[in-house]
């Protein structure tokens, strides 16, 4: 069965192979090489602002284009867009061009996204979409690994990545453009009402917006703090690549350990575990052995926040809601990305490299506290099983895998496309009985 699901779907996994990782490469060359410039830490935090800033306003506009010209005519223009970006990176080194190139890139990446993950979502089987999409995870986290690694071979941080970045990019159209399989249909406006979701969920809300400043930072400006401990550019390829694979490793037992144990706790517990985690980076020396062993626990807790948000939120609500609660959970990930980063490269500059980790430590504490006095005001929480999905702690590679939820009916999940206004028309239902009348055992069993 795995087999026939990866057969079925290998041009779309093959072209999220090759696009997640060149733009994984582009991320971290683009960090190392202004830090080799001596640019200051708060612009390249800043880049990464503006890529992340680009995958949420990018969602009406791939609406608009896949409507208008359908899929795969749109994935070959914003492709092509996104490489005519990269390459203009080696033209000039104008800060402020870059920042708009970033901010670019981040538009046309979203519109893929859109495109692979709404044709996955469609044609998928309701009894294997979440094989089809375990698969597209992996394929993911396998680019994201494959991008640092091809760092490594370019010690020098000449034009040369950008070169690779733009052949791994563009090699990416090929197997959607020749694929037999059939575009799926137009896809649909879901509107959302942030603020009553932040009253439903705002366990799930409050995590996922201290994830989006953790896990956007570290991709953002890892790279940075371990240029600034004096890691060589074959090291720095390691430290994220080890980073990224201990978040892969981590899904599965998470997943089983948290149909068992109250996703709230165990929330409050990945910051504890990340706030002691990043005292060990600030606090020991640097030494490359000691960085990695600290980044390989780091990822096991950091990439492991959005999912166990996105569990919590899927379990408070009901199934006509699910498809707008993933939203609303990317759109808030994604914003505490885009203005994380930025805040954090300040105190960067200010403080040094490990200034990364300080702040990180910081925000465990506060999103410790948070965390602790909105469950107080709240029933406790009794689990339900198959609520945790594999999912990617970045919107980078992934801004709407949540929205495909096997869990979804699939007439439900064909609105997965994420429109978001101040005043949009607000689409819940009722409000949902009360928890602990929810969850209250039969005792006639």
């Amino acid at each position: 069965m795995q087999h026939f699901v990866m057969k079925s779907f290998l041009s779309l996994y093959f072209t999220n192979l090759f696009l997640i990782s060149g733009t994984g490469l582009l991320t971290t060359y683009l960090a190392l090489y202004l830090g080799q410039k001596d640019v200051s830490t708060f612009w390249i935090g800043l880049l990464t602002s503006c890529y992340y800033l680009g995958l949420l306003l990018g969602s009406k506009l791939g609406y608009h284009f896949i409507k208008s010209v359908g899929h795969i005519r749109t994935f070959a223009a914003s492709t092509a867009a996104v490489v005519v970006c990269v390459a203009t990176h080696g033209i000039s080194d104008n800060i402020y061009l870059w920042l708009f190139l970033r901010l670019c890139v981040g538009l046309g990446m979203m519109a893929n996204y859109m495109v692979l993950e709404s044709w996955l979502n469609e044609q998928a089987e309701p009894e294997s979409r979440g094989k089809v999409f375990s698969f597209y995870m992996i394929t993911s986290y396998m680019g994201m690994v494959l991008g640092q690694f091809a760092l490594s071979s370019f010690p020098e941080l000449g034009y040369a990545p950008l070169f690779l970045v733009c052949m791994a990019v563009s090699a990416g159209i090929i197997p959607i453009a020749i694929t037999r399989r059939i575009h799926p249909k137009p896809i649909k406006p879901v509107q959302v009402s942030l603020f009553d979701y932040f009253k439903k969920v705002p366990q799930a809300l409050t995590a996922v917006l201290f994830a989006g400043i953790i896990n956007g930072s570290f991709y953002g400006l890892a790279p940075t703090f371990a240029n600034g401990v004096g890691f060589s550019a074959a090291d720095i390829a390691k430290f994220m690549s080890f980073t990224i694979f201990a978040g892969l490793l981590a899904q599965w037992p998470m997943g089983i350990i948290s149909d068992k144990v109250p996703r709230s706790i165990l929330l409050r517990s990945n910051a504890v575990a990340l706030c002691l985690i990043s005292l060990a980076i600030c606090l020991l020396p640097s030494e490359p052995t000691v960085l990695m062993a600290c980044s390989f626990a780091f990822g096991l807790f950091a990439f492991t926040l959005y999912p166990l948000s996105s569990a919590l939120a899927n379990s408070r609500v009901s199934d006509e809601d699910r498809v707008g609660v993933s939203s609303a959970l990317l759109m808030v990930f994604g914003a505490g990305a885009a203005f994380g980063s930025a805040l954090i490269s300040k105190s960067m500059t200010f403080f040094g490299p490990k200034a990364l980790y300080a702040s990180i430590a910081v925000l465990t504490v506060l999103m410790f506290g948070v965390l602790t006095f909105i469950n107080s005001r709240q029933k406790a929480e009794v689990p339900e099983s198959s609520d945790y999905v594999v999912g990617n702690s970045d919107v980078t590679s992934s801004p709407l895998a949540a929205a495909m939820d096997p869990r979804i009916e699939e007439e439900i999940a064909h609105e997965q496309l994420l429109v978001v206004g101040d005043d949009a028309e607000s689409k819940l239902e009722d409000d949902l009985i009360d928890e602990s009348e929810e969850h209250k055992p039969d005792k006639s069993k």
